[in-house]
Order: C-alpha cells, then structure tokens, then sequence
C-alpha cells in the first residue's frame, strides 16, 4: 500500500478560510482539499439548497424537447420511455415514466435485454416501437453514439430525444434533440450529471413550464440520489446538491418500491455508502441475471404489498448474482495460479461458461488480489465478450486501442470498458494486451494507494471534529471521506482478530498517554503482529461511529498500519 499526502493548501489560504468561517485550522485545511475557498462556497456546501440548482433551459436543445413532449401530449401519440439496464437507465425510466404518467396515460416503457440487444439503443428497440405504434422515443443514460439507430428509426417515422451523458462521437445522432451536458456545443454550467439527472432536468423543464417550483418535485430525488451513488460520478456541485436531497427523501418519504427494500435489509437510515452498496445491486442484479424491466417495475409500483413480492425476487436475483460471482472469482484466481500469472502486470482470463452478467463484478474483484488492469471473457454467441477494469491512473481504454487488431469492437472510458473479439483472436490479444500494459505503465501504479487527507495526533479528534466532518457528507469522488495518518500509536494490549477466520482486527489505541479510542481495521487481521507488546506503529484511518446496544461511540476506521 502506497500512502500519498495530499497537496496541502497554503498557510495563508487556511487562516483566511478558518477566520471567515471560525473552524479550526485542520477543517479548513480539508475544505480547501475540497475545492471550497469562501465563505459562500462553504455555505453551499454544508448548507445545500434547492434554489442551488441550476435552470434546466440552460442545457442544448432543452426548449426543442420540451415542445415536441408537449406536441406529443397534445395530438395523442404514443411515447415509449427506453434506458438502459443499469441503474442509471432504470432509475431514470422509473423517474420519467412516473412523471409523464400523471399527466397522460400514453406512456410505456422498454429496456434492452442485457444479453440479446446488449447495451444502448437497439435496432429490436425501435422494431418494437414500430410494431407498437410509438412514434416518440425519450432515450435515456444512452442514445448520444446510436447513429445509426437513430437513423433507423427516422426511415420508420420515430422521432427520438435523447438524454445522455457520455461523451458523444465524431458525429450526432439526427435526432429531435439531444440533451447531454458533454456535448462540446452546450454551455449548461454543470458537465457531471448521470443519465438519470439528465431525465430529472427535462422533467424539471417540463415542471416549469406547467408553472410548478422544483420543491414539487422532491418525491423524484430519491432515485436520482440512488443513480448518483451508483454511476460513480462526482458528488459535487449539482450532484451534491440532488444527493443531499434525495438521501433525505429516502430516509423519510422513499417510493413505495425502495421503502420494500429498506424493510428487507431492517436499516433505520441510509447512506450514500449504503446506496452504493445495498439499494444499488439489488437494482443491479435484475438485469444481470433477469431483466431490467423487473427492476422498474418495483421502482414504478406503488402498491407495498406487490412492491413487496417484487423486492423478494429481485432479493432473489442479488442471492443469485452474489453466489456466481464468489464460485467464478475463485475459478478465476485458480486459472491465474495454474496458468503461473501470479507475476504479470495485467490478468486475463477465460472461461466460456461464466455468466456474462456478473464477469465486470468478477473483474474488480480480482483487482483486490492482484493489483493490475484485468480483463475477464466469457462466450457470448459465436464471439468472446470482456469486460475490462484498470488500477488508479491508468487508462485501459487507450492500453486496448493499442490491441485495435486483436478487436472486433470496443467501449468504455479510462478505468472501466467492455470489448468483444473472435476467439481465434484471443490467444493473440492476451499476449499484445501484456505487452501493451508492460511497456507503457508507471511501475508505482501496480501498488494501491491510499491519499491522506493530513497527519494529525489524537488530541485533534473532538466530538465538535466529528460532528464537522458528518456534515461533509454525502461522500464521493471529489469529496471522499477524509482520510488521516496519526504516527506512534500503541495498542492498550486490547488487540485481537475478530470475525471469520479472525480476518479483522480490533484495536483500543493511545497515542502519548492520550484517552484510548477503539479501532476496527477490516480484513487486517494479518497485521496483528504489528501491534502487540505495546510497540509503536503508524496508521491511515477516517472516523466512524461505532453503534453497539444503543450507545453511539466514536471509532478508527483503519485503513493500513505500519
């Protein structure tokens, strides 16, 4: 593990932001990390509001959309509302079919089918709009590369808006409008919304224009919180402002379908963490191992007791989901072992009967033991399809245009793509992708890094510190949980494994004599040794709160120790 002291800000700027704010030094310190160097910024930033955001009317072609929805409702056509099968597309299907429906009954839904259209608009989507008598399409979290579709479906009389937020290619698609803040013609001040906040801007546009305020439209947050957390987009600026309100609405007033789940998992209050991590792969897991169309449905009901019976197959589906990827990962790792790979820079493995819909899961995974760019194949038709994750500052994507010859075709962006090949072509690949990977990443890169928000002693952590940092909250890129290094810490002689296998470790830690604070370091049982014999050692670690018969008590979250 590799631990990187962040940049840290300029004596003078922490002084100014610390009087104006009357923190302390260390707290300044963290917010100028964080980009927020006034008092306005800071108020934002702890103090996110509603008005915060920004006019829809801003974005590209907005007001086109807006009129050809309102054309559409006027002469009565039917309009199909697709995504895609993730839970930035579901979401924002869930999102804009709910709206539209309470204002016209001509509205239906479609997801792609995960393994027979694959991802994005498809041209079985637009046969079936075709047949159906659709002649509205409102694409959302994909559409902004399908040319050719969009093409496809003009020939046939489909008009198409699109509500994306990937970069677009060389050329747009000739659609109606196409409302994406990456678009290098758009001037929304904003350029990191998911799919699913694109579909909220239109319904906030349409909202506007039927004189509602956004207040009106609060219920709608709570999916777009869950699309936020789950597309791992920066939690900054707008985001920061629509996760903020959607985690108080899911821990309030949450859909009937998200309320199901909440009843299953029995948890009081969720966090963003607890999005990412347990309303996020249940969401998930309906199109990997079903359909996505399972997953907007719970969202759209708002029966509880059929909400309910969704919730348990979609439960189902995660169970599922959850057991292929554990038996694959440990196939995976033993094709590694007895291939003799342990030593390479990259790992790519192969089998033809691992489940399509979980190899991307498996593919992080592996990142967790060996520490490289990863690619896992799997059949899928007469071809192999991969998917690809890389390590912290290295672009796979542009590691894989360097294996363009060994490809039929390929997507993605720097750390996360996907590719098929033929399967003559993947003894070639294995060996260009090594290559490729060997002779272009920084050696350091192969180590995890931890970056450190500040080193600070014991004395510094108060209750007044903690209730602070709780404030910074909702967490993610661009505003991560802090991170601190404290050095010459002793364990009071408490220390022991605890859990399976004794994987964790449970410490009481003093630093010069300081009050005992309890720490819990999770899979780092190994480093027991470390601590024993009251022997001094340095740790990184962010603050928690430790939650055991009622008391609530400040702990270490320890994330390694020298």
């Amino acid at each position: 593990m590799r631990w990187t002291i962040k940049p840290i800000p300029e004596k003078k700027q922490v002084e100014e932001l610390s009087a104006a704010l009357k923190v302390n030094g260390l707290v300044a310190q963290l917010l100028l990390q964080r980009g927020i160097t006034t008092y306005d910024e800071a108020k934002k930033f702890f103090r996110p509001e509603l008005s915060d955001l920004h006019d829809p009317f801003l974005m590209k072609d907005m007001d086109v959309a807006v009129s050809r929805i309102e054309k559409a409702i006027a002469d009565n056509e039917n309009i199909l509302v697709y995504g895609d099968y993730d839970v930035d597309g579901t979401t924002a299907v869930a999102l804009f079919t709910t709206y539209l429906r309470e204002h016209y009954d001509n509205v239906a839904t479609y997801i792609p089918d995960r393994y027979i259209e694959g991802y994005g608009v498809s041209f079985q989507g637009i046969d079936f709009a075709d047949d159906n008598g659709f002649s509205l399409i409102i694409a959302l979290d994909c559409g902004v590369k399908a040319v050719e579709q969009v093409g496809y479906a003009k020939e046939k009389g489909i008009d198409f808006i699109i509500c994306d937020h990937h970069r677009p290619g060389a050329q747009l698609p000739d659609a109606i409008a196409i409302l994406d803040p990456k678009r290098e013609d758009c001037e929304y001040p904003y350029k990191e919304l998911c799919g699913c906040a694109v579909g909220f801007k239109l319904v906030q546009a349409l909202a506007t224009k039927k004189e509602k305020s956004v207040e009106d439209l609060l219920p709608y947050l709570d999916l777009v919180a869950t699309a936020i957390a789950a597309d791992i987009v920066p939690i900054t600026g707008e985001n920061r402002v629509l996760a903020y309100f959607g985690l108080q609405v899911m821990n309030s007033i949450p859909r009937t379908g998200f309320q199901a789940i909440i009843n299953q998992i029995k948890k009081q209050q969720l966090t963003i963490t607890d999005v990412v991590f347990i309303i996020a792969p249940r969401i998930n897991a309906a199109g990997r191992m079903k359909h996505g169309q399972h997953a907007v449905n719970l969202m759209m009901e708002d029966d509880l007791e059929k909400a309910e019976v969704f919730a348990q197959e979609i439960e189902q589906f995660n169970l599922d989901r959850r057991g292929l990827d554990q038996e694959i990962t440990e196939e995976a790792l033993a094709q590694i072992r007895d291939n003799q790979e342990e030593e390479r820079f990259t790992s790519v493995v192969y089998n033809e009967h691992w489940h399509k819909g979980v190899i991307g899961i498996v593919a992080s995974r592996l990142t967790e033991t060996y520490y490289r760019p990863t690619l896992v194949f799997t059949k899928s038709g007469d071809k192999l399809a991969a998917s690809a994750r890389s390590v912290k500052g290295f672009d796979v994507y542009e590691a894989l245009e360097g294996c363009a010859e060994c490809i039929e075709q390929f997507g993605g962006h720097k750390y996360a793509a996907g590719l098929t090949l033929l399967e003559a072509q993947y003894g070639a690949f294995k060996k260009q992708f090594e290559k490729v990977v060997s002779e272009t990443i920084d050696q350091k890169l192969l180590t995890p890094e931890i970056r450190i928000d500040a080193e600070i002693d014991f004395h510094q952590i108060t209750p007044k510190l903690m209730r602070i940092i709780r404030q910074f909250a909702p967490f993610g890129p661009g505003n991560m949980t802090p991170i601190f290094m404290t050095k010459g810490v002793q364990d009071t002689g408490y220390g022991k494994g605890v859990g399976e296998d004794e994987k964790h470790l449970k410490l009481n830690l003093t630093q010069n004599g300081s009050k005992p604070i309890g720490a819990i370091g999770f899979n780092l049982g190994d480093s027991i040794e470390k601590t024993r014999n009251r022997q001094r050692f340095d740790i990184v670690y962010s603050l928690d709160e430790n939650e055991w018969n009622g008391q609530v008590s400040l702990q270490l979250k320890i994330r390694d120790i020298r």
